[in-house]
């Protein structure tokens, strides 16, 4: 007899664990699909937040874009506008004074000269606001290119211009020659007009591990405050260090007054350099 409420009392207990432990697995298991739900739930949130800030982040993009396609085309109707419709009608009246000038007349091949001048500056300037290349800026090879420049812009016999070649010439990838063109241009364009020098040489090194070019005087020099700005300098000077930047060529420029100017740019190979030999 006693053993049987023990048997009961302990079935009893048995049965009651049973069910509780049935109900905590359900509560568990309940939990679980709850947290998991939470769990799916942020996921899909966070899913959502990087789509929105994706989306938004390519909407600013867009944006920006705008603007900027916006600010360019200003540009360019303000350059047509203005500078460009200022230098076609001086192109008009130098044309027809060119043609009513004595062939015999000692002036004329220079005025003429100049009036070739004028047409290739609209016609690169052109070219440039179409976001085009233009090939006269980039002949045959960099010395070339640099020889033909001299000889359209030669003054006259009070100053010497001339083109040094050091090593073996080798072919550029077009657009570093072009720029590294722009910037030698820019350079003797400057001596003309601001250093008054009387020779004015560019040095072309075709080196082992880069293509160096150098522009050189022996005129008055340049303020060496304005050399050493980067900001404040004029329009000359900022746009040579810009485009050196863009190619990732070193800019540099010595002056002393009374001495000279020499102005370098300098290109690696791996960036200058196609793949012909």
């Amino acid at each position: 007899m006693s053993s049987r409420p023990s048997v009961l009392s302990t079935g009893a207990r048995s049965g009651s664990s049973a069910v509780h432990a049935d109900c905590f697995a359900r509560r568990s298991s309940h939990a679980v699909n709850m947290t998991r739900g939470r769990s799916l739930k942020g996921t899909a949130a966070q899913r959502r937040f990087r789509l929105n800030d994706h989306g938004q982040a390519h909407l600013d993009d867009t944006r920006l874009q705008e603007e900027r396609s916006r600010e360019r085309a200003r540009i360019v109707h303000e350059l047509h506008d203005t500078l460009f419709q200022g230098f076609v009608g001086a192109s008009m009246l130098l044309d027809h004074a060119v043609e009513q000038m004595p062939a015999d007349l000692p002036s004329k091949p220079e005025l003429s000269r100049a009036l070739r001048l004028i047409h290739r500056a609209l016609d690169d300037g052109r070219a440039a606001m179409l976001g085009l290349h233009t090939s006269s800026a980039t002949p045959l090879s960099l010395d070339h290119a640099f020889s033909n420049f001299l000889d359209e812009v030669a003054p006259g016999p009070g100053v010497q211009l001339r083109v040094v070649v050091q090593g073996k010439p080798w072919t550029l990838t077009p657009a570093i020659q072009e720029q590294v063109f722009l910037i030698g241009r820019e350079a003797v364009m400057n001596a003309l007009r601001h250093s008054e020098a009387t020779n004015i040489e560019v040095e072309v090194q075709y080196l082992c591990n880069l293509i160096n070019v150098c522009v050189h005087d022996n005129g008055c020099g340049i303020d060496s405050e304005a050399v050493q700005r980067k900001r404040d300098s004029h329009w000359g000077l900022r746009g040579m260090r810009a485009r050196a930047e863009n190619i990732d060529a070193r800019f540099e420029i010595w002056s002393r007054p009374g001495v000279g100017t020499a102005v370098q740019v300098a290109v690696p190979v791996d960036v200058a350099k196609t793949d012909n030999p």
